[in-house]
């Protein structure tokens, strides 16, 4: 806690990012401190509580980050802490278990901020003939107009270009029941897939901004906007 509150006396805003031992941390980061952030990789209650924002991220199974998750007791601070107007952002596994389930090897219930569930992609199909699961690949991200947040002007996203390109990797994707919540898809082959969220000051992402070059901290720049805003 004490290295929480040296950070937060400085003027740049502190992020926790949640270490479930899961994916690459250090990525992420090496991106939020490039950008101006403070950084700190944690799985503590009080030092998530002490931070100004949160970003969840992870490379693996839905089920094994719950079961971490629960045996860390951090749902309910995640849940406060969201209540509370903290900018929240889930990236790759760490977006789809914001979700209220996912069928990875089984059906398990995940965090509910975004009602839907997380499906495999089921032979997805181009021109070329069937594509290999997981999508790994650069992969264009396109702005959608089905809510309120049709705009990318409020979120992560502002000021890139409709169709930028990000680098993804993931056999599961995201499925909200309210379309609204949805600001950009993707198409792998034959499947159109929900890329990103946002619902209030939550963030999903299924690519991973930290890998996407420039563009990508672009991402992260403009969390950092956000999150400026909302101290």
């Amino acid at each position: 806690m004490t290295d929480v509150i040296s950070m937060k006396q400085s003027k740049s805003p502190v992020v926790a990012i949640i270490d479930m031992g899961l994916g690459n941390l250090f990525s992420v980061k090496n991106a939020c401190e490039y950008v101006g952030m403070k950084a700190i990789t944690t799985s503590s209650s009080t030092e998530i509580d002490d931070a100004d924002a949160i970003i969840i991220p992870g490379v693996g199974a839905f089920g094994d980050a719950m079961k971490i998750l629960d045996t860390l007791c951090l749902a309910p601070t995640l849940h406060k802490n969201v209540d509370d107007n903290k900018p929240l952002m889930g990236i790759c596994l760490g977006m789809q278990i914001l979700m209220t389930e996912g069928t990875e090897f089984g059906h398990f219930k995940g965090l509910d901020f975004i009602t839907g569930t997380v499906v495999r992609f089921e032979n997805p199909h181009s021109n070329r003939g069937l594509l290999k699961v997981p999508e790994i690949c650069w992969n264009r991200m396109t702005r959608t107009h089905y809510g309120p947040h049709d705009s990318w002007s409020d979120t992560p996203l502002k000021g890139l270009h409709d169709g930028v390109f990000m680098y993804f990797n993931h056999s599961y994707y995201v499925k909200p029941k309210n379309p609204s919540v949805v600001i950009s898809e993707t198409n792998y082959g034959d499947i159109k897939f929900c890329s990103a969220f946002r619902k209030g000051n939550i963030f999903g992402f299924q690519a991973h901004p930290e890998r996407s070059g420039i563009e990508g901290l672009k991402v992260y720049k403009n969390f950092l906007s956000l999150i400026e805003y909302s101290m």
